[in-house]
């Protein structure tokens, strides 16, 4: 399996201006197949309506909800069902991606996970090296996943630092941002990188201005390439038992539906497999990614059904595809209307990157036309322009504006007047209130203040009544949906800085982000998304109460047990 190529392609578009993951105790691969069960004596929320609504039971019977109400009206309604004592927990709907990264998050976890959601997350050099002396080597290689410097105490990790504890096997460190990272002196010789080696486009390869030596860092197309020699391709047995690792630690998370973003065609025949074999439970939103002509080519000739499951009415499923304007703003590659207040190391008045706007309108007018489902992928107010100059062409064109169920995914600094457009033409927002909690600091440095609290602004979206989603992205942020939802709740970094509060949302609404409003961006709001009779019994249990816990506490709340159509795919010990 090789490193995702889409977001190669993403970068040679334009930019010319430059341990194991989180453990979590499981239960049995497809544990518990009862067929039927009454859940009662807890907190359940069913997520129907506008406000909060309860319901004192839930029976399930074959692999569906059969009942909501009463206990006893349950009782009655499925006689014999197992009881399932919650104990004073809090049942909710299970919970799904709106976007994510699913094949990525997987084959991390072959390497050690560095980040900030590591089971022992490294705050110090020594705690970071120590992680990866105990990593098992994969091809020869020490790999280090989601490292974020910011979080060790005594600074980032050197050139120097990796050599002195690793001076003969080659490391490897990715970056919490996927598109760079660092290798020390004996991988950069595995590699073939010297001093004179000239950096892939778009790229760089960094030396020290002063000395001319090599720094170990990598970015953008070098490190992509490094990272794929490295890993080479795995055959396709070892990608499976990636996914199921995958799988195992996002169940863990309370999710019953993930996405997988720029899936390509081997992507999609791995998946295929993975539920053929039973390796999988929680079913998989697939998008593949138009960057340039070769992958719109290749996507539409795609070998599947838009919008169906490959295994009936589960498994593996494509609603549509990915169209991206510009890139990640931490980066400084999102692209604006106005400079970047920090602009070192880019052409003076740097705006962001912007991909080719005849490529854009010609894959978003594809979509329309064709009346497939779009996921455009917009950061800044710029990129964001761009998308819906090209969806109001494609409407104009092909005349189909109404309940296309049309995405803008990140939709980080989208302005006010944008949000108005977003409503009007039927486009809803996804949301990554983790980016804010990690990265927020950094973006009032190079965006300045004002711009920087207007992230994510969930608030003025649902005043202005577009349909907003919120997502985690991982693995470019933890997989954790109570993280994000306390995000949404309090917009509070990790520094403990507040942006933008007049953005926060109530616990309920981000709740609704994640389910019902989930289900609804992909067509499923009749068969999950809330707790209703006739829906699949997709269901999480919480350890506490989102809406009843302090702000500052729903990011610790704890998934007790996943359950994927009646069945337990993982209870915590």
């Amino acid at each position: 399996m090789s490193r995702r190529l889409g977001r190669r392609d993403f970068m040679k578009s334009g930019v010319a201006a430059i341990g194991a993951a989180a453990t979590f105790s499981q239960s049995a691969a497809r544990a518990e197949d009862s067929s039927s069960a009454l859940y009662f004596n807890g907190t359940i929320l069913t997520m129907e309506g506008d406000a909060p609504q309860y319901a004192e039971a839930v029976a399930v019977k074959d692999g569906r909800i059969a009942f909501v109400g009463s206990r006893a009206a349950a009782q009655a309604a499925v006689p014999g069902a197992a009881g399932v004592d919650l104990k004073g927990r809090t049942l909710l709907p299970g919970f799904i991606d709106t976007w994510g990264h699913f094949t990525l998050f997987a084959q991390q976890t072959l390497g050690v996970n560095l980040g900030y959601f590591a089971a022992r997350p490294p705050r110090s050099k020594a705690e970071a090296i120590a992680l990866l002396k105990a990593g098992t080597p994969l091809n020869g290689w020490i790999m280090g996943n989601s490292y974020n410097a910011p979080q060790l105490t005594d600074g980032g990790l050197t050139l120097a630092d990796l050599d002195a504890a690793f001076p003969d096997v080659p490391v490897m460190i990715a970056t919490l941002a996927t598109l760079t990272g660092q290798v020390n002196s004996a991988g950069l010789a595995k590699l073939g990188i010297t001093p004179d080696t000239k950096a892939a486009s778009p790229g760089i390869i960094v030396k020290d201005p002063k000395t001319g030596k090599l720094t170990g860092d990598l970015l953008f197309t070098p490190f992509l390439d490094a990272q794929a020699v490295a890993i080479g391709k795995l055959p396709q047995a070892e990608v499976l038992k990636t996914f199921k690792a995958a799988e195992a630690l996002l169940a863990a998370q309370g999710y019953t539906t993930v996405q997988s973003y720029q899936v390509q065609a081997s992507d999609v025949a791995n998946f295929r497999t993975a539920f053929d074999q039973g390796v999988l439970s929680i079913d998989v939103i697939g998008l593949p990614s138009i960057t340039d002509e070769a992958s719109g080519n290749a996507i539409a000739s795609g070998d599947w059904a838009w919008g169906s499951y490959s295994h009936g009415d589960r498994g593996f499923k494509v609603p549509g595809f990915m169209v991206s304007t510009d890139a990640a703003p931490q980066l400084r590659l999102a692209a604006f209307t106005q400079p970047y207040a920090d602009t070192t190391g880019f052409p003076d008045g740097w705006k962001g990157l912007l991909l080719p706007q005849e490529m854009v309108e010609h894959w978003i007018g594809y979509a329309y036309a064709k009346n497939i489902q779009l996921f455009g992928y917009s950061n800044g107010d710029a990129g964001i322009d761009l998308s819906l100059a090209a969806i109001r062409k494609a409407i104009a064109a092909s005349g189909k504006g109404n309940d296309r169920r049309t995405i803008i995914a990140h939709s980080y600094y989208v302005r006010q007047d944008q949000l108005e457009t977003y409503r009007d033409l039927d486009i809803g927002a996804s949301m990554m209130l983790p980016h804010m909690m990690v990265y927020g600091e950094e973006m009032v440095r190079v965006l300045g203040p004002e711009r920087a609290n207007r992230e994510s602004p969930v608030a003025s979206a649902l005043k202005a009544g577009v349909r907003t989603t919120l997502h985690c992205d991982c693995p470019s942020a933890s997989p954790s949906v109570m993280e994000a939802i306390g995000g949404a709740v309090t917009r509070r970094t990790f520094s403990g800085q507040v942006l933008g509060p007049e953005e926060a949302v109530a616990p309920y609404d981000a709740l609704v982000g994640f389910t019902r409003g989930a289900a609804y961006v992909y067509r499923e709001e009749a068969v999950r998304g809330t707790i209703t009779a006739g829906k699949f019994a997709d269901l999480v249990i919480l350890d506490q109460n989102p809406l009843t816990v302090a702000p500052d506490a729903i990011g610790n709340i704890k998934v007790v047990e996943t359950v994927k159509r009646g069945k337990t795919v993982f209870r915590r010990a």
